[in-house]
């Protein structure tokens, strides 16, 4: 409390009085000093209000600093040396806070950013930057430039520090300004370690890029923390522009080399929060492409990019369906995107010009990779199993071949063959649905035996099976009502039916 005291003093004789405007150091040096976080904390609020105050009272220098020493000169007033001399202290202060913004107390991180963002806003309203024309642009962009390297540390998770950033980015200009300032840090950053995932400084990029929300429409671009009146004159106002930023700044990010988790978590979000935001969506092409060829849940995750640019952006991806037939192997049916890889691989197979070798080589391989799926797989695989059939009937040779191979011995189809069209799968039969039609699970047997059946033309709803889970089916199982199943088909009469009563009768004791 003594040292707060103190500090609160020192605040008021500096603002009071010119003649103590050298006790601003008494204010400064807890920052850069090895002080407590509380002292560190009091500190750093009586900056705030210090340099809040001369920023309103526009007492410090504005337009470009001259050096502090070249300040003495004649060529300035009194009034302008004690404004350049404040100027830089209020930059020393800024260059603490920024430091600051690395200390090990969360408090003081937290509230070296919020010092720093509330000069930003003033620094909005009270623009440093000297206004030589009309359409002059006042924001603070090297100020945010501090606040946006202090969110991204090299050597540690800001995680916590960048999600209490996030509110500021609800304003237009600064989420523009953000996203300019990050681009400019990876390719600072990113440049010196010659292609080395750095995975501290890109899972804080991600972390602080992944939650920004695009307007969708201009109208919407209302909220600017600067009130300009030539707005309409500016790029900031434009949607297009803040596309291009948005654009640039994400394919900045990617073209580096990244952890295989900071993969899986882009290539989760890119098809509904980076691709619907691009002017250019097919600039991904080369990010997705590459992401498809690495193989396991990173190609999963791909296929939710690529269908956007083949369906809706006509990209060409050479020999994709082989691709994505080598996709299917037994984790299929136990990956945490199961739901989004069935989705997706049965749109890309519902197209009736498909060869029919090819979506036999997939049902053929599906239905191989069955015999050790779990029961919640089977479920929905089996349906997805028979809309291919409705779509394809050509296909349908594989379920009616009479005198077909009856188990993986006499099979001529060949499950390691890479080449759909070499597989031979047209020349087998479905020996693997009959299997489960034996299944341990009831619903499964029930399901595989609907093959025996002429299908209907109705294709079957999988939406509700796709996330189907082992717990759920579980619990549909407990809660099923017990049904009394009768013993015998008449009641008994006695030990030996109606033949003892007649024999008790005759041999009465009585």
């Amino acid at each position: 409390m003594a040292r707060e005291a103190e500090l609160a003093a020192c605040l008021e004789a500096v603002l009071g009085s010119r003649s103590s405007a050298n006790r601003v150091f008494e204010l400064l040096e807890p920052l850069a000093g090895e002080e407590e976080p509380e002292d560190i904390v009091s500190a750093a609020r009586a900056c705030s209000r210090l340099f809040g105050a001369l920023l309103e009272r526009r007492e410090l220098f504005v337009g470009p600093l001259p050096e502090q020493d070249a300040s003495l000169g004649e060529s300035y007033s009194a009034q302008d040396k004690y404004r350049i001399w404040m100027r830089h202290r209020y930059r020393d202060c800024v260059g603490c806070l920024g430091e600051l913004m690395a200390h090990e107390a969360f408090q003081v991180k937290e509230l070296a950013l919020c010092t720093l963002m509330k000069f930003v806003e003033l620094e909005a309203q009270y623009p440093l930057i000297k206004i030589e024309w009309k359409g002059t642009l006042t924001f603070p962009c090297d100020l945010l430039k501090v606040v946006v390297d202090g969110l991204l540390p090299t050597t540690e998770d800001a995680s916590l520090l960048i999600s209490r950033f996030q509110e500021y980015l609800e304003y237009d200009d600064v989420r523009y300004f953000v996203m300019k300032a990050v681009t400019a840090s990876i390719g600072q950053v990113m440049q010196k370690t010659k292609e080395r995932p750095l995975p501290f400084y890109q899972q804080n990029v991600f972390s602080l890029i992944s939650p920004i929300n695009m307007p969708n429409k201009e109208s919407e671009m209302v909220k600017f923390m600067v009130k300009q009146d030539n707005r309409e004159e500016l790029k900031l106002s434009r949607l297009q522009a803040h596309k291009q930023v948005f654009e640039k700044m994400w394919l900045t990010f990617l073209k580096h080399k990244l952890p295989t988790g900071l993969y899986k978590k882009v290539l989760v979000i890119l098809h509904d929060s980076v691709l619907p935001y691009m002017n250019e969506p097919t600039l991904m092409m080369d990010f997705l492409t590459v992401a498809y060829g690495i193989g396991g849940a990173i190609s999963l995750l791909a296929l939710n990019g690529l269908f956007i640019l083949i369906h809706q952006h006509n990209l060409e991806y050479p020999d994709f369906y082989k691709k994505l037939y080598s996709l299917l192997d037994p984790s299929i049916y136990h990956v945490k995107y199961r739901a989004r890889f069935f989705h997706l691989t049965d749109l890309f197979l519902s197209s009736s010009h498909l060869p029919a070798y090819l979506v036999a080589a997939f049902i053929k391989r599906l239905a191989r990779l069955a015999l050790t799926a779990p029961p919640e797989a089977l479920l929905m695989i089996i349906p997805f199993l028979c809309n291919l059939f409705r779509r394809h009937p050509a296909c349908k040779v594989l379920l009616h071949r009479p005198g077909g191979p009856a188990d993986m011995s006499e099979d001529p189809y060949i499950m390691e063959e890479e080449e759909p069209s070499e597989s031979r799968a047209l020349q087998s039969s479905l020996w693997e649905i009959q299997s489960l039609q034996n299944h341990y699970h009831p619903d499964v047997a029930k399901a595989a035996a609907v093959l025996n059946q002429s299908l209907s033309e109705m294709e079957d709803d999988i939406s509700g099976l796709l996330e189907l889970s082992a717990s759920e089916l579980f619990d549909k199982e407990v809660k099923k009502k017990a049904v009394d199943v009768p013993l015998e088909f008449e009641q008994v009469r006695g030990l030996f039916g109606k033949k003892n009563d007649i024999f008790a009768e005759h041999f009465s004791l009585d």
